[in-house]
Parts: C-alpha cells; structure tokens; sequence
C-alpha cells in the first residue's frame, strides 16, 4: 500500500468529528478554509505534484491560515497544524518535519481532538522507525533470526527445524488480494520441489483462525501456519518489522536469506538453484 494515497483518507478521517461538532463545516471559517486548501492539494496529487517545492502555495496557505486565527484553541484551529503534518509524514515523507508540527500540536493545543489523533499518529511513526531499522538488517546473505513458535496445529515452528532445506518465509493473510494473486505460482513451486527440499512456513496476519483453516484446506496449503489472531499486530510480524504483505524471505539450508520477495518465475529460479 502506498501511503501516499491515504492523504484523502486521512482529510475524511480527519474531518469527522466536525459532523458532531456544534458548529457544522460550513458555519466554521476555519474548517471551511482548510477544506479549501486540502481540495487544492488533492487536485495537485492527482496530477502527480508531490513534492515540496510543487506544493509550497498550500504550505505557505496552511501556515497563513494558521496565523489568521492565532489564540483560537479549537479543534478546528488544531486541525490546520494537523493536516499539515500528514502532508509531510504522508505526502512529502518528511517524518521529522511531521514530528516537529505533532509535537507543537501537542504543546499548543492540548486537550483538542487533533491533538489525541497526533497522539496516535506519533506512535505508529515510532513503529514505522523501528520496522524500517528492523528491516534493514534482513538482507541477503545476513542468516534470517529465528523464533520458536507453535504452528495451528501446536506444533513447534521454528526455522532451525528446516535445516538442511530451502525455506520460504510467507508472510500473508486470505484478505490480501496480491497474496491470493500469487498463491497457485507458490503452489506450482511447492509442488515441483517439495521433494526435494523445498519448505514453506506461513505467517498468518488473519484474525478468524476458522477463515483461515477453511482456505488453507481448499487450497491444498500443507505447509505449516503460524496464527495468533491479531492481525497487523502479529507477533512474528512485529519482530520483523513487516508493514505490509505479501512479503516473504527465501532462506537457504543454513538459514540466510537468499533473496526477499521474489515472484513467479524469479521466486522458481531461486528455489531450483538453491535446491542444486
């Protein structure tokens, strides 16, 4: 997913609360000039201007906004600074510059609803740093770090019990399409090389285990599962800093990472090669 996308989403999100609000949109100036900016901004990412300098107008709209209504400490005041800080965390991927505008939201707006949402926003930032670092130590070459787990079925799941095999890491769920768009290559690849080696361990980021047990069966997935039921919050996933699926690691018979997500025929020829 690309968070890029999601700047519409989070105006919307951003924006309920003035549904409940004793002054509607369009009898608050505030809220009504913010939407104007955020049409504005709207119209430029769907013409793919994205960046900072294409998108200083807003900014500066944003910032003069800001002063044109200096002393009000209301959630509509609160929610320009907000707005501008998920233009940088989510459009211009300037994740320091969004943590300074959080942390003044924090400081001079306390107690306002955008100042609760930059609450929540700041912790997954802090996630999403510590996934990245995760993640920069898993490459090719660097032996994958190992877990000791139970699979569905309260078997031990670890990597060190496939020693001596080829393993495919999956990290998946039934309600990702891409991951059920690549499942009969996976299944192809299982087949034609189980014998000889070829293991597979799904890491399952679904929430209903019934759903889960139902497709792995119709889809004749024999391998391995590990399930805890929560979600984005898996634990395998959080250990790994996994933010988004399908991701997988193929891993050689000594457990170091051959290569990451590799698809279709590419993900075939690394298995054949590492079989030999």
């Amino acid at each position: 997913m690309n968070l890029k996308k999601l700047f519409p989403l989070a105006l919307t999100a951003a924006l309920l609360w003035s549904a409940s609000s004793p002054l509607s949109a369009a009898e608050s100036p505030a809220t009504d000039e913010l939407k104007q900016i955020i049409t504005a901004i709207n119209g430029k990412l769907k013409s793919n201007q994205r960046s900072e300098t294409e998108l200083a107008p807003e900014l500066k709209q944003f910032d003069s906004l800001l002063s044109k209504h200096a002393g009000e400490k209301t959630d509509e005041v609160a929610q320009i600074l907000f707005m501008k800080a998920t233009l940088y965390a989510q459009v211009l991927g300037n994740d320091d510059k969004a943590r300074e505008l959080l942390t003044r939201l924090q400081h001079d707006f306390p107690g306002t609803k955008p100042t609760n949402a930059a609450d929540q926003m700041l912790v997954g930032m802090e996630k999403q740093a510590a996934a990245k670092k995760l993640q920069a130590g898993l490459v090719q070459g660097m032996p994958f770090p190992d877990f000791n787990e139970k699979d569905l079925d309260g078997n031990p799941l670890s990597i060190a019990n496939y020693k001596g095999k080829v393993l495919l890491l999956d990290f998946w769920a039934t309600w990702c399409g891409p991951c059920r768009a690549e499942l009969p290559n996976v299944l192809k690849i299982y087949q034609k090389h189980h014998a000889n080696g070829f293991e597979i361990i799904g890491i399952s980021l679904d929430q209903d285990r019934a759903k889960l047990l139902e497709f792995a069966k119709q889809q004749k997935m024999t391998w391995p599962q590990y399930f805890d039921g929560l979600g984005w919050g898996n634990k395998l996933a959080g250990k790994y800093g996994v933010m988004s699926i399908p991701q997988t690691f193929l891993l050689d018979a000594q457990g170091k990472i051959i290569a990451r997500d590799l698809r279709g025929e590419e993900l075939e020829n690394a298995v054949a090669k590492a079989l030999k």
